[in-house]
């Protein structure tokens, strides 16, 4: 067994359910503020609610994370700096950012916080995690959809710690990486509005069905062995659910932990999806048995069990050890209070005792039972000791009093707020003048090599293929051709070879969609240029100027942006824009089509239907360890006809199903100017997501 702090990290989205993870048994919560956290719709905490939080949670040893884990825009810069501000303020442990701008605030601002990197940041290999290591992040919490073995392989070799999900509700998208909520509803999952399309029914071969929704995970009953791998946090996932759902999650995993039997059952009516699923820990991301809906009988379940769960935290669960003192004076009696942490307090009583009538063993008996019972506190006793007692008696009633008062001054001690020092720290400027549109440049992304004739090669500034399609491009092209890595980089030693191998073949320039890519690309290409694409997520000028620190020549800004603020935004290297494209809505590692078939059945050509009767195309990998999903939005993107608006350095064509003849005819329609040919949508330009 390893002797590090192993912590069950708890979710709580308003005060009650603080109150019940605390009281279940959690290590740790994880709360957020009003702004800036991927549960907006949570009750979350104002400011002044967060430092009651903290002093309630330090007072018993309990940590607080606190979630600034959304994209946020120049505008909203201030507003995120006086959150890190109010954080510091509070005295927190950790913040949870997706978002450079916020991490680069708690840096600058207050160091002294502790920085974790959101599973929001898509962190999905060791090479990721190193990454955040030299960046100043001290935790990373790791994406869903990696395998035991993956886990095991982060945690054992990237020098800070790792958290992984144990229990709650699965994304069908990796995190960070899903655009269906802001293009089908105009509310982003990366700004804390999901509205849960996944959990919508679907039609795939003629059969409607729920093929996008996941059964909640709980790896509860396999706690002891992911603290044995070595992982540092078990994080239990809930904002919006109920103080009775922590309890029972945070109950059973401290069952789990201390090898004591949990009602299952129990925990399955508390809130489950058609029961649990281990897949991505277990390896079978690529069977239909992950797939699950709630119905009514289950809700009518959980119903039936709230008092059962209410039991679950009605009492507070002592855990700090205290060391209590009596001592028996003629004129009155004493008893101190005093923690590990250096905190002591005293409570004084000025009723003389009187002679005692008993013997002194069971006076001393008498007086320790009573300071023994610590109930309705966080406290319990693990030290008691008695002086003066000889000849002495102090009415029980007396004893009582005096531990109440010592604990309740105690306490008050504890819940004493610990600021951070927060100082200044200065942005980035945000806007610039926008690049004329004249001298935008154009970048044609390809899924394939076969989507690219030679004449057609011409027509683009940079040709960006998949790395994989190195060896089929012709020598003519490399100079201006920009392999890029795969969104999905789970297998790095993979990608290290195509990388290798690419490089070998003279190929200078690589484009990284994941956090991960960028050690990758530096170590098995030395010297090469690097671009980032809209996989990072930009959205701010804060942001952008980390990533043109970190050696990006280039990047590809985030398509949930809207149009004129990506014009001025100020990157600190070029910027540009998908401007054409059926946008990858939903990036996944379960297929949705296993609910129907197998993968030589589906060949990487099948649909699925929402109830508007859209269809979106699953185009699909491969089964290996980087294959994965992406659901592709029925309409392309289209800004041909709107090119005098789009004022960044340069423009990007997104083909993926597209013939070679018909990429190069959206090619020509754009660079005239033109509108285009069929149904089209303009994607988010031009809104404002929630």
């Amino acid at each position: 067994m390893r002797d590090e702090p192993f912590e069950i990290l708890a979710p709580a989205g308003n005060a009650e359910m603080l109150k019940a993870a605390v009281f279940a048994g959690a290590n740790s919560v994880y709360l957020g503020l009003t702004g800036f956290n991927a549960r907006r719709t949570a009750g979350n905490f104002t400011p002044e609610a967060l430092a009651q939080a903290v002093a309630f949670c330090h007072a018993r040893d309990v940590r607080v994370n606190v979630t600034l884990n959304t994209l946020c825009r120049d505008g909203e810069l201030d507003a995120l700096r006086g959150a890190v501000e109010a954080i510091a303020a509070s005295g927190a442990d950790a913040v949870i950012v997706q978002d450079l701008a916020a991490a680069r605030l708690v840096r600058g601002c207050a160091p002294g916080l502790a920085l974790h990197g959101s599973t929001q940041m898509s962190v999905m290999n060791l090479a990721g995690a190193r990454q955040l290591a030299q960046m100043g992040f001290s935790r990373v919490i790791l994406a869903r959809e990696l395998t035991a073995r993956e886990v095991e392989e982060i945690t054992a070799g990237c020098g800070i710690e790792t958290e992984i999900f144990v229990h709650g509700a699965l994304c069908m998208s990796v995190s960070g990486q899903c655009l269906m909520s802001a293009f089908y509803g105009g509310r982003s999952g990366n700004r804390g509005g999901c509205a849960g399309p996944c959990r919508l029914p679907y039609r795939l071969d003629g059969r409607e069905g729920h093929f996008l929704s996941l059964k909640d995970l709980s790896l509860i009953d396999r706690l002891p062995e992911v603290r044995e791998m070595g992982v540092r946090c078990a994080k239990i996932e809930g904002r919006l659910r109920t103080p009775e759902y922590v309890a029972a999650a945070v109950s059973a995993a401290r069952a789990a932990l201390e090898g004591r039997a949990y009602d299952r059952g129990l925990l399955e009516k508390a809130f489950s999806r058609a029961g649990f699923t281990s897949g991505f820990y277990d390896g079978a991301y690529l069977s239909g048995e992950m797939f699950g809906r709630r119905d009514e009988a289950q809700a009518a379940d959980t119903r039936a069990a709230l008092p059962r769960l209410r039991e679950l935290y009605r009492r507070e669960r002592p855990s700090v050890p205290v060391a209590l003192r009596l001592t028996l004076e003629d004129e009155g009696a004493k008893l101190s209070a005093a923690d590990r942490d250096g905190n002591r307090a005293v409570a004084y009583c000025e009723t003389a005792p009187q002679p005692a009538q008993r013997p002194e063993a069971a006076l001393r008996e008498g007086y320790e039972k009573a300071l023994e019972k610590t109930g309705g506190t966080p406290f319990f006793a693990e030290k008691t000791e008695i002086a003066g007692a000889a000849g002495r008696y102090l009415p029980a009633a007396a004893v009582n009093e005096l531990r109440r008062q010592a604990l309740a001054a105690l306490l008050q001690k504890r819940e004493a707020p610990r600021p951070w020092p927060c100082t200044e720290q200065p942005l980035p400027a945000a806007g610039r003048e926008p690049a004329a549109p004249a001298a935008q440049r154009l970048f044609l992304r390809f899924s394939g090599s076969q989507q690219c004739g030679e004449a057609f090669a011409g027509l683009g500034d940079r040709l960006i293929f998949p790395l994989e399609c190195a060896a089929q491009l012709p020598a003519a092209w490399r100079e201006k051709t920009v392999l890029a890595l795969p969104r999905a980089l789970f297998d790095e030693k993979l990608v290290a070879g195509q990388l290798r191998q690419a490089a070998g073949l003279g190929f200078s320039a690589f484009e990284v969609q994941n956090i991960g890519g960028l050690p990758l690309v530096r170590e098995n290409a030395p010297g090469a240029e690097i671009l980032g694409g809209f996989g990072l997520n930009v959205t701010n000028s804060a942001a952008a100027h980390w990533w043109a620190g970190l050696g990006l020549s280039a990047l590809t800004l985030s398509p949930e942006l809207p149009l004129a603020e990506a014009g001025r935004l100020n990157a600190g290297a070029p910027t540009g824009l998908l401007a054409y494209g059926h946008l990858p809505l939903m990036l996944t590692r379960a297929c949705p089509v296993r609910n129907s078939k197998t993968c030589a059945q589906c060949r990487g050509k099948s649909e699925l239907i929402d109830r508007k009767g859209r269809r979106l195309t699953v185009s699909c990998t491969g089964p290996g360890a980087n294959g994965a999903r992406e659901l592709l939005n029925p309409v392309p993107l289209w800004l041909g006809d709107r090119r005098h608006e789009v004022e960044v350095d340069f423009a990007v064509l997104y083909f993926t199903g597209e013939s070679a003849d018909r990429a190069a005819e959206i090619t020509r329609l754009y660079r005239e100017g033109l509108p285009f040919d069929g149904e089209f949508t303009r994607g988010l330009y031009y809104k404002t997501v929630e």
